[in-house]
């Protein structure tokens, strides 16, 4: 089955035809009198339970991610993962904002196609509270749903609490029933956590996972979220029934404060990615550790610190970029001989994205002809803000573009290399 927005009903009717496993389209919000919609279709069903069996370890969702080759990758998230946090302890036990009641009412303002929109949906629903879905993400719409519906819990990613607390109406909104307020998925500005304590008034809970962990493996609590406190710079502590180790480069555990890749191992840890056997492997291994890709470090109370990428990714409002997508986008200009890509700090978004370009011999382009170019072919969101023309690519020895070198000036006198 395949269900339809609006946005998609011209696509899906040029390629139907190529979609031999479909064999029933639904549209969510009508538009298309050939194929049935949404609510007819869901308020002709029958109200019984189809007595399908289902195993834990089945898949439940299967979220993409982008690789480092900028190709989507499907993690297979099975309903265990999903359970293991909500199911590890006692109750009593969980702390006050990991608590849920039929009472709550909980936002899901994020997208979907993010754990951090799907993970959160089915977080509330399995605890009964009340789900109020955005459709997209709009600031205005967010401080009606405060308005309207009273809600008591939700998750925003930091570039998403900028927009809604710069939002003019947002001192006057009533935000009394407002228990917590969630944020991660990038590093947030000290100045706009402080901002936002001061308009929300919730307690407020910094989150660190991935799409592979099923999403949040630390926290931050917020007990913890006092300025000038070291701990503020961390992602937080582990949570229950979740084990995080640093490790080097040959694999082995490093002692507090020491930087190297971060590791987990829990219940929440994906299946692997669909049909792709040695990515997996590369991820997730056989004894159970799935690696980040992030660098960072624990102190000795067992406080993560997000240090370092790994990995190139580029995290922008949220959402992650890596540079080969982009990178590929920008060489299919007939005049660029070859082009790099890096995140440079950026007030608005965390980062912003940054093409370094070198153009073939006796051409020429501005920066907003590059631009152009790269955004008729990949998402907005990923199209380059600016543009850097160079006579060469600074490379190591066996030709690797140093990627550091480009980053630094723009880095330089921050502590640490994400924003």
């Amino acid at each position: 089955m395949l269900f339809v927005g609006p946005e998609f009903i011209t696509l899906v009717s040029q390629i139907k035809d190529q979609l031999p496993g479909v064999r029933t389209v639904i549209t969510t919000e009508g538009g298309a009198p050939e194929w049935q919609d949404f609510t007819a279709w869901r308020d002709a069903q029958s109200g019984d339970d189809p007595r399908v069996p289902i195993d834990t370890k089945d898949i439940a969702i299967q979220l993409y991610t982008s690789g480092t080759t900028g190709k989507p990758k499907g993690a297979m998230l099975s309903h265990a993962n999903f359970l293991n946090l909500v199911q590890t302890g006692n109750a009593e036990d969980k702390p006050e904002w990991n608590r849920w009641s039929t009472n709550d009412v909980s936002l899901v303002a994020m997208p979907i196609f993010h754990i951090g929109g799907s993970g959160w949906g089915v977080m509330g629903l399995y605890h009964g509270a009340r789900g109020v879905i955005a459709r997209e993400f709009d600031p205005t719409r967010v401080l009606d749903f405060f308005e309207q519906s009273g809600i008591t819990k939700l998750f925003m990613v930091p570039a998403a609490m900028q927009f809604v607390v710069r939002q003019p109406r947002a001192k006057t909104v009533d935000f009394s029933r407002l228990k917590y307020m969630l944020y991660g998925a990038s590093p947030i500005p000290a100045a706009l956590l402080k901002e936002c304590i001061e308009i929300f008034k919730c307690g407020f809970v910094q989150m660190y996972g991935m799409t592979e962990t099923t999403g949040t493996i630390v926290a931050l609590p917020p007990e913890d979220h006092v300025e000038g406190l070291e701990r503020m710079r961390s992602a937080g502590r582990a949570l229950p029934g979740v084990e995080i180790a640093i490790l080097d480069a040959d694999g082995k555990p490093l002692p507090p404060r020491e930087v190297g890749e971060i590791a987990t191992r829990s219940g929440s840890n994906m299946a692997g990615y669909w049909n792709l056997p040695e990515a997996t492997a590369a991820t997730l291994r056989g004894d159970g550790w799935l690696r980040t890709g992030d660098a960072g470090y624990m102190d000795e109370d067992g406080y993560l610190y997000i240090h370092d990428r790994i990995k190139d990714m580029i995290i922008s409002g949220g959402e992650n970029i890596y540079p080969a997508e982009v990178e590929s986008a920008l060489c299919d200009h007939p005049d660029v001989a070859e082009a790099a890509v890096i995140g440079i700090p950026d007030d608005k978004w965390g980062e912003a994205v940054k093409a370094v370009v070198v153009m073939k011999p006796g051409k020429e382009a501005t920066a907003t002809d590059i631009i152009n170019f790269t955004r008729e072919r990949i998402a907005g969101f990923k199209t380059p803000k600016s543009v850097e023309f160079l006579p060469a690519l600074p490379r190591n020895p066996s030709g690797k573009i140093l990627r550091r070198q480009l980053r630094e000036p723009y880095w330089a006198g921050k502590d640490r290399r994400v924003n």
